[in-house]
């Protein structure tokens, strides 16, 4: 007997007694004995796929369970290779999965209407696709890239208990034959088992999200209400923003009022700097001005992105969510913008999420805002009292003293509890009655009272040479509501400043003042001390005559001294038409060598112009030598009680001497030692030029010249004259004299003008033809000052 197979499913479907399946079997061949047995296994096989689908369903609300769950079962009842399930996520209506990547569970997410599922889940049909790559949904890059080859595909959209479409399962390359409409059947009887459980687990996962959010959110707002302070607000707002929506990194862009324009200090991955732009620039410009949010799902393909900041740090921008700040009263005060979703692009729930915590953020930056004004007004009161050198009393109408700053304290050697509470008549009596008298002109006339250079009796000191103002404090309704009197210590201003001011800026003299006079008794420190010379000096005087000579070094010391002061040096002395100046010997600073560099190079490009001057009024030109050593020395005011003057000796300063002169040997302008080089190395120009030993000192100096003063025509081919020098450098230290002479003539070649490649050029000559001894350490040792 032949049975087919509509015959066996109608026989599986019938509940049949033993006697009627033995009657049955007596009537079957062997084939269809073989048949029947096939298909009463697979039946069997396919029911078990199904209980078993209800019973991993029904013990998790999990997708990160379920996904994989599923997946081994719809795997293992298609015989396939292997099987995926995409749900729907309605916020940003695209297709996800959870997948294993590692020891973690991944998403996978893409737009609802691409590739095969895709398709399928728009149609709502299911399909069986016997060839996947003659179908031109199918993407063959993921195959590419996985190395894995798609045969044949069986594709059914997974349905709820109300019919509609909520996702899709995919089964891919059936292991025996092709699929057939029994896969289909099977497949979408499983996927209806599931979908109830996944809607279950995704609506669990919403709610747990949402929950989880909220908490975050309330978590997030209780932070940064508490935070008073404007930088540590904005910082925590934006690690809580980003953290908020699952992204990269933000930015968070106050508004300017008086610049117009949007600045930031809490910047992800861009560092400390303050960044600024105008309000309406960029994208975040741009939502700024129109107060709307703009959500960027790919920020390379919109024209208002500038690549150019992710050039600049290596970052990849790829999805960007940006969102104004609203304060009270519809009045825009920032922008917050986060880029780079982890899952994937920014949806309407992000949206939702980022206003809603900008509008708490807008509170704590209006409250942080507002406390820093105030703080920085009551500060800035106090620091004008506090900090002023000039003592300030007020006193109420009635004329008692309400409130004094530190420096009243200080000059008038009383404390709070002393003067506070008390009349000017109680404190200033007999000498400095006048001070009594000044307050009560004012009270008599209501106009200010000036006393200019008085002496003022303070008990237990000196006299004190004042200058007081005495002034009328009125309401804004113009009414008397007391008095303030300023006192100016100008004591030892008048003491020091007539004395400083001739050898140093205005700004180092205050500077000193500020700081007292104890930096004058004599101490060691670091400085840097610079020494310059007139080339030729003594002809060039015989030549001009006595007076012409006094207005060639006038109008010279005018116009270097000023480049010294400039950059806070001390002018030490004038030695003849010699110049030394030092940087750091009154108030130390971490920029002392720089400037000291920066002079050097500025009296070259200064002397350039000084020369273009003379040449106009058919003078002949000068040329000076720079000198430069850094190092500790003693400094302080030297001399007898009749003439003291402020200086500095020791090592160091000879070494600057010497190193001035050496220029004339080497045919160069500015020469530094070793520690001067050191601190200026990564910001100036400059080049090695020898290992000396001076007269005095027995240990070897690096030396190196300064050459930022240089332009093309007095240096033509830096760069390249540069490279064969210092080439030549380490073949000559190396007693390479061919190829230390071959780069030396390089750098001639390059620029004949070059003194260090002259010198080194000829000692290569001296040393090939008379070697140096065996211990020779390079060092060349100088004859002369």
């Amino acid at each position: 007997m032949q049975i087919g197979l509509e015959n066996i499913r109608e026989i599986l479907d019938r509940h049949l007694q033993q006697e009627d399946f033995e009657r049955l079997l007596q009537g079957l061949d062997d084939a269809g004995k073989a048949e029947l047995f096939h298909r009463i296994v697979e039946h069997l096989r396919r029911s078990e796929a199904l209980a078993d689908i209800a019973n991993r369903v029904s013990d998790s609300l999990s997708l990160d369970v379920l996904f994989p769950r599923l997946m081994a079962v719809v795997t293992q009842a298609l015989d396939a290779d292997r099987s995926s399930l995409f749900l729907h996520d309605p916020e940003t209506d695209e297709l996800f999965s959870r997948v294993i990547q590692g020891d973690a569970i991944g998403e996978i997410r893409f737009p609802c209407h691409l590739g095969v599922a895709g398709s399928i889940f728009t149609s709502g049909q299911a399909e069986i696709i016997a060839d996947a790559y003659a179908d031109p949904r199918f993407n063959q890059d993921v195959d590419r890239h996985t190395g894995y080859h798609t045969r044949n595909i069986l594709c059914v959209p997974i349905r709820n208990k109300k019919r509609e479409v909520i996702g899709v399962a995919q089964v891919l390359n059936k292991r025996s034959g092709e699929f057939d409409a029994e896969d289909q059947r099977l497949l979408e009887g499983l996927s209806l088992q599931a979908s109830a459980a996944l809607e279950n687990a995704r609506l669990f996962e919403k709610v747990e999200r949402q929950q989880r959010e909220e908490a975050m959110l309330l978590e997030v707002s209780a932070s940064i209400v508490s935070e008073i302070h404007l930088d540590p607000l904005l910082m925590k707002i934006m690690a809580a923003a980003t953290s908020l929506l699952d992204a990269d990194r933000g930015t968070l862009f106050l508004y300017d009022v008086v610049r117009d324009e949007l600045f930031s200090r809490v910047a992800g991955g861009i560092g400390g700097a303050e960044i600024r732009f105008p309000a309406n620039a960029g994208i975040a410009g741009e939502c700024f001005s129109s107060g709307r949010v703009i959500n960027i799902a790919d920020a390379y393909s919109d024209s208002r992105f500038n690549p150019e900041v992710d050039r600049h740090t290596g970052y990849r921008t790829h999805s960007m969510l940006c969102m104004p700040i609203v304060a009270r009263g519809e009045r825009k005060i920032g922008v917050m913008q986060i880029l780079n979703r982890k899952g994937g692009p920014f949806g309407s729930a992000d949206e939702r999420r980022l206003r809603a915590f900008s509008a708490q953020a807008a509170v704590a930056i209006e409250n942080a805002q507002l406390f820093k004004d105030v703080s920085a007004a009551r500060n800035y009161n106090e620091a004008i009292l506090h900090s002023m050198n000039n003592a300030v009393l007020t006193l109420d109408a009635d004329g008692i003293l309400k409130k004094v700053n530190e420096a009243a304290r200080r000059i008038l050697h009383r404390n709070d509890a002393e003067l506070l509470g008390h009349s000017l008549d109680e404190h200033f009596t007999g000498r400095n009655s006048w001070v009594a008298r000044s307050l009560e002109k004012v009270r008599s006339s209501g106009n200010t009272d000036i006393t200019v250079d008085t002496d003022l009796v303070v008990e237990g000191a000196e006299l004190v040479s004042v200058n007081l103002t005495t002034v009328p404090l009125t309401s804004v309704n113009h009414e008397s509501i007391g008095y303030m009197l300023m006192m100016e210590d100008i004591t030892r201003e008048k003491r020091l400043r007539n004395t400083m001011s001739r050898y140093m800026s205005k700004t180092v003299v205050d500077q000193l003042l500020a700081s007292g006079e104890a930096v004058l008794g004599g101490t060691g420190r670091d400085v840097s001390v610079l020494f310059s010379d007139i080339r030729g000096f003594t002809s060039i005087s015989e030549r001009l005559g006595a007076k012409e000579t006094v207005a060639l070094l006038n109008e010279y010391f005018t116009d270097m001294v000023d480049i010294v002061f400039a950059h806070d040096g001390v002018l030490d002395k004038y030695i003849g038409d010699m110049i030394m100046a030092v940087f750091g010997s009154v108030l130390q600073s971490k920029d002392d060598a720089s400037n000291a560099v920066t002079v050097g190079n500025k009296m070259l490009t200064g002397l350039h112009q000084l020369n273009r001057r003379r040449m106009a009024r058919g003078a002949e030109e000068i040329r000076i030598g720079v000198g430069i050593s850094t190092g500790n020395v003693v400094a302080g005011n030297i001399g007898s009680l009749k003439r003291m003057e402020y200086t500095v000796i020791g090592d160091r300063v000879n070494l600057a001497e010497r190193l001035e002169g050496a220029n004339k040997f080497y045919g160069t302008s500015i020469l530094i030692c070793d520690a001067t080089y050191q601190a200026i190395k990564d910001h100036a120009a400059a080049r090695e030029i020898d290992l000396i030993r001076v007269r005095g000192r027995e240990k070897p100096v690096a030396i190196y010249e300064a050459i930022g003063h240089h332009s093309e025509d007095s240096f033509p081919h830096r760069a390249e004259v540069l490279g064969a020098f210092n080439e030549g450098l380490t073949h000559y230290r190396r007693r390479e004299w061919a190829d230390a002479e071959r780069c030396f003539r390089q750098a001639l070649g390059a620029h004949p003008g070059d003194g260090p490649s002259r010198i080194y050029l000829d000692r290569c000559g001296i040393y090939r033809d008379t070697p140096p001894p065996e211990d020779w350490d390079g060092v060349w040792t100088m004859q002369h000052d």
